[in-house]
């Protein structure tokens, strides 16, 4: 150790010493950080890291090696071989990212420690082999052990270093790692030539073949100048191209890929930065929800680019018409979400809301077809309706809600009283999943009539749900709930069955109508389930009628074609229900095997007296008989509708002139008078000839 003191403190010049010192310090922490980053990262950029890292890692052992060397006092030294000397540094580059590269295998292992002992054999081996390259007046003794104990002192330390930075052993590991670092290379250094005597002898050299100190000091100014400028600048640009990395994260985890504008996450913290920015007195945010109108269907008719087009164009069209502190976002498919802060009252809010829906109405054109839509906007807004940012949204959405069901195309602001509809809606669905088991529903007939001798043609089966608690609660009510929450399907084949069974038990071939919601006609297996009904209770596949509405079909017209041409092969009949209230009618009645053709009510109520309305039905009487497609009128409740109808030839109707929807029973009495009054007469003749049926039967 006296020696070791000694070959530090009196063999040296303190000047050049310190310059190792500051080289070694500054390398240490490069080179330490640079082997973190190539822990860090994989493949080619991994390699890029590793080899940086053994350049300046390399470079700085080597560098305070011959630093240390030019620091060493010694007449003796006439200079330093130059083939060796760069040997030297080559060795150490290589060692040190041959270690580094070993450590980096995997993330934890026993090849940490091996490279970290293959850093420190290549500090030996560089060391003597730069001793090997410095030539004297003389000869060079070495101590043994001193040597081995060098080496030995280098391996450890090194395996020191790696394993601290790839293991991160304490809190602090980068400054205890570059520590190992320094400790490794100068205890190494130092311990070796505690063991070295110069022994001075008269030999011939070619003095002006070596490498002089001053050209070797000037050789380890440019080598370091050079790395350090290199990693610094690498530094810098892997520094930009994290930040920037880092921030385009940031704004695809913020921002909806399609349309450009905020998500769900980017909308949340608008929010609660609006909400947390003063605000003046008396003044808070709108929170505005939004919900396109027939999105699906444009998709599904124009295809999904249409789609994409709509919400592109929709999320500019708004985008240009916001004011300063005003934003959209977009929350996922069709929904989107508009924030304003500023507001003082709901008139602002709803102006607001009304300036967005204008911008969503303007017109969209794709591929030379209008696929223009509207939408349906509820709001709420902070403080008055609540403090809580989701509590906010979740308000918004409810409100939207409430639009969408007043008829769309229309703002509604939140109000208390939505919470507790809310609260019933959900008593509601819970109540309706159970009511089939409970013996709830029933099915009611309401009668489709011969507009001239007023004789049942058929009738439709109406669901009806009686609860215990609430009473009658109206299918307007329970029917979109049903919808919602998915229970439709089997809601729907429940009403299917039961009319097929009573159906079945008529002592006349009354047709049955049955309503068929979207959902049951996008099911694949809704063929075999109306086949397996009519196996079940024996009714004619002819007498059952299955209604469907031009916007079930819309959303899946390719699987409703199928669906409907596997109902037809059964013999059932399809009838377009609602007629004229969809925005593609004759191309649905085009591409569809209708059995029939329903009016809807909306064209009836008012026919005596507008000319719109009968204008309507005429067009739709020509278009029946072009088609040799029944049609039917809904919502006959007068004689003058009666009279006005079969004016225009229409043969078949349905209303409350006729009698309302009623049980089974008293639909039964009504068309037992019908037979007894001799309207099914020729009915019965004609059975009697096939022995179907015989008068006296039925008497």
């Amino acid at each position: 150790m006296q020696k070791l003191f000694n070959c530090v403190v009196y063999l040296h010049d303190p000047i050049l010493l310190a310059c190792a010192v500051v080289i070694l310090l500054i390398g240490s922490i490069v080179t330490v950080r640079l082997f973190e980053r190539a822990r860090d990262t994989r493949n080619e950029i991994q390699r890029l890291w590793l080899i940086l890292a053994g350049m300046i890692g390399g470079g700085t052992i080597w560098s305070t090696h011959f630093v240390a060397m030019l620091a060493y006092k010694s007449d003796l030294i006439l200079g330093y071989d130059l083939t060796l000397t760069i040997a030297s540094l080559i060795i150490v580059v290589c060692t040190t990212m041959l270690g580094f590269a070993i450590a980096s295998r995997k993330s934890n292992s026993v090849l940490i420690e091996l490279g970290g002992a293959v850093l420190g054999l290549g500090v030996s081996v560089m060391h003597y082999t730069g001793m090997s390259a410095m030539k004297i007046q003389g000869g060079i003794q070495w101590d043994t052990a001193t040597v081995i104990a060098s080496i030995v002192l280098g391996v450890f330390v090194g395996v020191a270093c790696v394993s601290i930075t790839a293991r991160k052993i304490t809190k602090h590991y980068n400054y205890w790692s570059a520590a190992a670092f320094v400790v490794a290379v100068a205890s190494m250094h130092f311990t070796s030539m505690s063991g070295l005597t110069l022994i001075p002898a008269n030999m011939n050299i070619e003095v002006e073949k070596l490498v002089s100190d001053a050209a070797l000091g000037s050789g380890i100014i440019v080598l370091m100048g050079c790395l350090y400028l290199t990693t610094f600048i690498t530094s810098m640009i892997d520094m930009k191209n994290e930040s920037a990395t880092s921030e385009h994260y940031k704004y695809l985890a913020l921002h909806d890929p399609l349309t450009g504008i905020p998500n769900r996450h980017g909308c949340e913290k608008y929010l609660k930065d609006f909400i947390l920015a003063p605000l003046p007195e008396n003044h808070g945010v709108a929170v505005v929800g939004i919900d396109l109108d027939r999105f699906k269907s444009i998709n599904d008719v124009h295809g999904h680019a249409a789609g994409d087009h709509l919400l592109k164009t929709i999320s500019t069209n708004v985008s240009q018409n916001l004011q300063p502190g005003e934003m959209i976002g977009r929350f996922g498919g069709d929904e989107f979400v508009a924030l304003k802060s500023g507001v003082s009252d709901k008139n602002d809010a709803s102006e607001f809301a009304e300036r967005i829906l204008r911008a969503i109405r303007q017109p969209i054109m794709w591929n030379d077809a209008d696929i223009s839509t509207k939408a349906s906007l509820g709001f709420s807004m902070f403080p008055w309706d609540s403090e809580n940012p989701i509590k906010l949204l979740e308000q918004a959405d409810l409100a939207m809600y409430h639009a969408k069901s007043s008829g769309k195309d229309c703002v509604v602001g939140y109000n208390k009283a939505m919470d507790s509809a809310n609260r019933e809606r959900a008593t509601l669905a819970t109540a309706l999943a159970s009511a089939i088991e409970n013996e709830e529903l029933t099915v009611h007939y309401q009668l489709q009539n011969d507009a001239k001798t007023r004789k049942i043609t058929g009738v439709e089966a109406l669901l009806r749900w009686h609860n215990p608690a609430r009473g009658n609660v109206t299918p307007d009510v329970f029917i979109p709930i049903a919808e919602e929450t998915g229970f439709i399907n089997e809601l729907g084949t429940w009403v299917l069955r039961e009319a097929c069974t009573v159906a079945s038990k008529w002592s006349v071939p009354i047709k049955v109508a049955v309503n068929v919601a979207a959902k049951q006609l996008a099911d694949p297996s809704f063929a075999d389930i109306v086949k397996d009904v009519l196996d079940e209770t024996g009714l004619e596949p002819s007498r059952l009628e299955l209604e469907v509405t031009e916007s079930g079909i819309i959303g899946d017209a390719s699987q409703a074609l199928k669906i409907i041409k596997k109902l037809k092969a059964l013999g059932v009949l399809i009838a377009m229900d609602d007629y004229g209230t969809g925005y593609s009618t004759l191309a649905t009645l085009h591409n569809f095997p209708f059995d029939k053709i329903k009016i809807d009510r909306e064209f009836i109520k008012d026919i005596d007296h507008n000319e719109h309305s009968a204008a309507i039905l005429k067009s739709t009487m020509i278009l029946g008989n072009s088609l040799k497609i029944p049609v039917l009128a809904e919502g006959v409740e007068t004689e003058a509708h009666l009279s006005a109808l079969s004016n225009e030839g229409c043969q078949l109707v349905q209303g409350f002139l006729f009698g309302k929807p009623m049980p089974n029973n008293m639909f039964v009495d009504l068309l037992a008078q019908q037979i007894r009054d001799g309207l099914w007469t020729d009915y019965f003749e004609e059975a009697a000839k096939t022995n179907v049926v015989t008068l006296k039967a039925i008497a």
